[in-house]
């Protein structure tokens, strides 16, 4: 696949019907919906319709709470990038507590669909999450990955080596293999 071809969006409303086949088709992603920073370990208990139901109104209120990759018309990739403050299990989990108190954004994790993965969708979407918090005006935009080389747990979170290759700098590391990425952006002048 070339990688010039994805196309990239952010999900609103109308984008519904990608984002619901793209995380229908992973089995883990059918029942958290990306609610799991949101609610916790909560989403396990609830029917999976719920998160769904749940995360289509976090759409249609807006704003878009993450990006889509679309190779022609499928939707291939989803990075949710959003305020760290929307994303309040995050502050409830030991190891990824704030660091300081910057109203930084995050990219929370990723899916990339079967077939294109470790093609570099995720590194395109992380891009474009720095484009858009840039223009937010937010002072950083931060990740929690997994570091590959002291772990080969699988992840949702993204790999620590693809951000550094981007940029992002290791803030903290409070259990060795999830460290808390940042990314700061130059300060503006007036």
């Amino acid at each position: 696949m070339a990688l010039m071809t994805l196309r990239l969006e952010a999900l609103t409303p109308n984008l519904w019907p990608a984002i619901q086949d793209l995380l229908e088709s992973g089995t883990d992603c059918r029942r958290c919906w990306c609610m799991y920073w949101r609610v916790g370990r909560a989403y396990c208990n609830r029917p999976p319709k719920t998160n769904r139901e749940e995360f289509l109104q976090i759409v249609q209120k807006g704003p878009p709470p993450g990006l889509l990759a679309f190779e022609g018309g499928t939707a291939v990739g989803w990075c949710q990038v959003s305020p760290r403050d929307s994303l309040p299990y995050l502050d409830r989990t030991s190891f990824l507590k704030r660091v300081d108190d910057l109203p930084v954004w995050c990219i929370s994790c990723f899916y990339v669909r079967k077939g294109y993965r470790k093609q570099g969708v995720a590194s395109v979407l992380t891009r474009e999450a720095l484009k858009i918090a840039r223009n937010a005006g937010v002072p950083a935009l931060e990740a929690y990955p997994v570091d590959r080389e002291l772990t080969n747990s699988s992840t949702w979170t993204g790999f620590a080596s693809t951000f550094l290759k981007l940029g992002f700098e290791c803030v903290a590391r409070r259990r060795p293999p999830r460290p808390i990425m940042r990314y700061t952006f130059p300060r503006r002048t007036r």
